[in-house]
């Protein structure tokens, strides 16, 4: 097998969290980049509005310059056809296939948002696995309901449905796109109801989470993440433990922003490719990079030790 590994200071010190904040807030930047939006009050309609961006990223927000995968995909399914678009499936498993939940950790703005509520300085709380082991199954069922089921059944007169996802549930749309435009708008705020009442109290609800639980958002609600992670066994981009090379002082458990046991679960669903987990390594046991060559469902080969990884399951 044929692997392009990142080396060097990629895997140990503080070179990895720098980088990922860096990559996070200039992708925030690229995909909200119209700012005159914020000030005016306006939602971008240009030419790159067609496009899907790889992240939550609501299509409302006034600053968005693309559309998000989850709604696009609802907008289609909900239409008067309930037909499935090929362009956002195929983009949302093109980057699926190459880059896995990298995407959640390196790109998502609102997993941006969660990473800098958590470093306020408040006791955390933890899950207990027999708590969080079940809920991490909700962001399937959030998939396959919100965003799939129900727009497909539940129509009004006219054959259409609403974005149940985005209607409902979504908090990053709140965030970026429903709070900014109230601000800017007073027409819009003229005409706030309990349905926005509701949207930004679960807003509150998840960012006071994020404060005191890691990524509460992307463990247990995001279709998105869903989604990704389905290709997270045979993505290109991957990490891998050398076992041989592991000394057991459990710091990658510690740091693990998902609360995973990456001696476990390295490379799982839920693993989000962030590399806090090698910058801690002390023996330089975690690598990461491109892998080309591989065979969907087979074991990892050897690292350069010639012993062979192993993986566990995730839930």
């Amino acid at each position: 097998m044929h692997r392009n590994r990142l080396n060097g200071k990629s895997q140990t010190g503080r070179t990895v969290p720098h980088l990922r904040l860096f990559v996070q807030v200039i992708s925030t930047a690229l995909f909200n980049g119209y700012v005159i939006g914020f000030a005016e009050g306006k939602i971008f309609t240009g030419a790159t509005k067609a496009l899907c961006v790889p992240v939550l990223n609501c299509y409302s927000c006034p600053g968005a310059l693309g559309a998000c995968p989850i709604g696009a995909l609802q907008a289609v399914i909900g239409g008067t056809k309930h037909s499935v678009s090929f362009y956002v499936i195929g983009s949302m498993m093109l980057f699926g296939t190459v880059f896995g939940r990298l995407i959640c950790g390196f790109m998502c703005p609102f997993g941006l948002v969660q990473d800098l509520l958590y470093k306020v300085p408040l006791k955390k709380i933890h899950i207990s696995e027999r708590i969080d082991r079940p809920a991490r199954y909700l962001k399937y069922l959030v998939a396959l309901v919100l965003v799939v089921v129900l727009p497909t059944v539940l129509t009004n007169d006219f054959g259409m449905a609403s974005p149940y996802f985005c209607k409902f549930l979504c908090p990053a749309g709140t965030l970026g796109g429903g709070i900014p435009l109230l601000v800017s708008n007073e027409s819009i705020r003229a005409t706030i109801g309990l349905l926005f009442g509701w949207k930004f109290f679960l807003l509150v609800a998840i960012l006071v989470a994020s404060i005191l639980i890691s990524r509460p958002f992307c463990k247990y609600l995001c279709p998105l993440g869903a989604f990704y992670s389905l290709f997270s066994r045979f993505s290109l981009f991957q990490m891998r433990l050398d076992q041989s090379k592991c000394v057991g002082c459990r710091r990658c458990v510690r740091v693990c922003i998902m609360d995973i046991d990456p001696t476990k679960s390295m490379g799982g669903p839920e693993c989000i490719r962030c590399g806090g987990c090698a910058s801690v390594c002390p023996a330089k046991a975690i690598a990461s990079g491109f892998e080309f060559g591989a065979h969907v469902g087979t074991k990892p080969r050897a690292t350069t030790s010639g012993h062979e990884n192993k993986e566990g399951d995730v839930l």
